[in-house]
């Protein structure tokens, strides 16, 4: 019984024990998607949102970095789905300098923040708008290993010792 009241205190400690901000990991209340914002904008300015997805670019100002994301369904913990689809482009704007070969293409990350008006860029030749999140919170995720997965042939009969067979006749 006692190692059981000492397993539950350090379960519960270990739960709190991540480096995850906890705005990115708690999602806000409403669950507003970029193709809303972009319908009626005036609505929704000045509400907190919680996006991510993959880094497709990062721009360095004077004072703040603009970061474009391929916005991507988030799992419970704020972490971006890894699939093909998307639901957008967003652009946030994470106050200060962040460093365009750490934050590089196709990494994941997630932003909290509050909504801005939209504004549009070029992808290429082609206007695009974007709903803009001035971020108050981000967190770029680890990249993960690459699953490499290894078959081997199981031969029954290999190696098949010699002693077993019979002595050549003559």
């Amino acid at each position: 019984m006692r190692g059981v009241t000492l397993l539950v205190p350090l379960l519960a400690l270990s739960a709190c024990a991540s480096d995850v901000p906890r705005a990115v990991r708690e999602a806000p209340v409403e669950s507003i998607l970029p193709t809303t914002v972009l319908d009626a904008p005036a609505t929704w300015r000045g509400h907190t949102v919680r996006w991510g997805g993959e880094i497709v670019g990062v721009e360095n100002h004077k004072q703040e970095t603009w970061i474009e994301i391929v916005e991507k369904p988030l799992y419970s913990n704020g972490r971006p789905v890894r699939t093909d689809t998307s639901r957008g482009r967003i652009l946030a704007v994470v106050p200060g300098f962040l460093d365009p070969a750490v934050y590089a293409k196709q990494r994941s990350i997630t932003v909290v923040g509050v909504l801005e008006n939209p504004t549009s860029r070029t992808i290429g030749e082609y206007s695009y708008r974007y709903p803009v999140v001035r971020a108050s919170s981000h967190y770029l995720w680890p990249t993960e290993p690459e699953t490499v997965y290894h078959y081997y042939y199981y031969d029954p009969w290999w190696p098949y010792p010699r002693r077993h067979y019979p002595p050549p006749r003559k």
